[in-house]
């Protein structure tokens, strides 16, 4: 779908803010770019739509070059998505989210159409909301009109610049739970750039983790968490262990945490498709669980082994902090 060959940006006095990178990105995917401030990550993305020029190698969309692309054709199929929603303020909700489908020149039935079926999808009534202008809005809300602009003309990729990290904790999360039940139903190739190595846990399939320009290790949740590459991964994720494991899906997990013990006739059962919070919950009532995928048990876990799961954690985070 997306593909780096060799891809690299030099600015003027000589920095390299991209260092010959390689990459694929399958479509479909759920890719997250994370890193610390200045290692390249908003570089990357921008990139993609050609905001910023590369300076050696190549990308491909669909096996065409980017460059080959008509530029407004490149960014028709991309929709952006900001930390600064950057909503137009003297438009009303419908009328932002028509700006690129207008442009396209759609009919007024199908811009209606579109915007009253993407409103549905993040719950903004439209009837109720179409009419209204950004400052009547809630940021959660405003992003979510960020979001569903971007998707207004069907682009088949979305990318996503840090866009809830200037939310408060409960927005950011509902907005969380919000792309991945959009994403479900939409199944767009969504390359989304973030800080917050909790937010990339819950949402990648896969992410890239970043430093200076170059990529340290691409794997998914499972693979960043239990098969770091380096020293450099463990201590990232590591300075977040405890947040982090808190919200990892057991099934990610699953080897560190699950005893073969057989379960007591008074176990609970927990999917494995659970967040390990879910389960700390139920191990504060329960001295055990049992953990079912596709109709099986699969194993027990113990108020011991979880305890220790998250102990680990607390250890490597003070390693990685030193």
């Amino acid at each position: 779908m997306i593909r780096f060959e060799k891809v690299t940006k030099r600015y003027q006095d000589g920095t390299s803010a991209i260092r010959s990178i390689n990459l694929e990105i399958k479509e479909g995917e759920f890719f997250v770019i994370i890193g610390p401030s200045g290692c390249g990550k908003t570089t990357l993305l921008k990139m993609m739509n050609r905001l910023i020029e590369l300076s050696d190698g190549t990308i491909f969309v669909d096996d065409k070059k980017i460059s080959d692309y008509n530029i407004h054709e490149l960014r028709w199929n991309m929709g952006y998505v900001l930390q600064q929603i950057a909503l137009f303020p003297h438009m009303t909700i419908e009328e932002n989210i028509a700006i690129v489908p207008e442009l396209k020149k759609w009919s007024n039935e199908k811009i209606r159409q579109r915007t009253d079926e993407l409103m549905e999808m993040v719950g903004l009534p439209p009837e109720k909301y179409r009419g209204r202008k950004p400052k009547e809005l809630s940021g959660g809300q405003q992003q979510r009109v960020g979001v569903i602009r971007a998707l207004a003309s069907d682009p088949g990729i979305l990318l996503m610049d840090e866009p809830f990290s200037a939310l408060d904790p409960i927005s950011r999360e509902k907005l969380q739970d919000d792309i991945l039940e959009l994403q479900r139903k939409i199944n767009k190739t969504i390359i989304f750039v973030t800080h917050d190595m909790q937010e990339a846990i819950k949402l990648g399939d896969r992410i890239c983790l970043m430093k200076d320009g170059e990529i340290v290790q691409v794997g998914t949740p499972k693979e960043i968490i239990n098969r770091p590459v380096n020293d450099f991964v463990r201590d990232f994720v590591g300075t977040q262990s405890v947040t982090v494991k808190e919200n990892v899906q057991l099934e990610n997990i699953i080897d560190q945490l699950i005893t073969t013990q057989c379960p007591s006739p008074s176990a609970v059962t927990i999917p494995a498709s659970a967040l390990l919070r879910e389960a700390l919950i139920l191990l504060t009532e329960h001295e055990q669980l049992s953990v079912e995928k596709e109709g099986q048990i699969i194993g027990t876990i113990t108020r011991q082994t979880a305890l220790k799961f998250m102990a680990d954690g607390l250890q490597e985070g003070g390693q990685g902090n030193g």
